[in-house]
């Protein structure tokens, strides 16, 4: 028998109140297999504004582009190339632990790079919006668009998940999927 094909002794069971019965090491598969399906998600969406980005600078409307348009700019491509490098970073870590039991560990910093790669995306997302505003409006409308982008990722990406745990907390929230 293979070791790991040893039955689980009853003490390295999962004792989530999940209804899960699963090892530490079911938990870090199953964990890291819904982390790779939001980092597809996250990196599709960077990629588009990463290309959108850069093909901006070969437009020649770009010349018509102000100081501050401009810095808003470079710090936006800059954002957009640590929000690719965090997006990957799981990646590379998986590749470099890939055989030696580390994926508990692997989830849990992965995690957070995750979480960390959010605040990058909301604030590429909402810089872009802003500055495509900005330049096809005018600034006024461009600050508009800021305070209302970052309104909205605080609303749906902060406020309605606490909601949301709030009320399962509560045993209001039945399952239905």
């Amino acid at each position: 028998m293979e070791p790991d094909d040893r039955p689980v002794p009853s003490a390295e069971l999962d004792d989530r109140r999940d209804g899960r019965d699963e090892t530490r090491n079911e938990r870090a598969d199953r964990n890291w297999e819904e982390l790779l399906q939001e980092l597809r998600v996250m990196q599709t969406g960077t990629q588009i504004l990463t290309g959108f980005l850069l093909a901006v600078a070969f437009t020649p409307r770009f010349e018509d582009m102000d100081e501050f348009q401009r810095d808003v700019y470079v710090v936006l491509v800059g954002l957009a190339a640590v929000a690719t490098i965090l997006a990957l970073a799981p990646v590379g870590m998986h590749r470099a632990l890939f055989g030696r039991r580390r994926k508990p560990e692997l989830v849990r910093v992965a995690a957070r790079i995750v979480k960390i790669d959010l605040v990058a995306i909301a604030a590429l997302t909402i810089g872009v919006t802003t500055l495509i505003i900005d330049f096809t409006v005018d600034r006024a409308a461009g600050l508009i668009a800021l305070v209302s982008s970052f309104a909205g990722v605080l609303l749906l990406w902060l406020v309605l998940p606490r909601l949301v745990r709030r009320e399962a907390e509560r045993g209001g929230a039945d399952d239905e999927t």
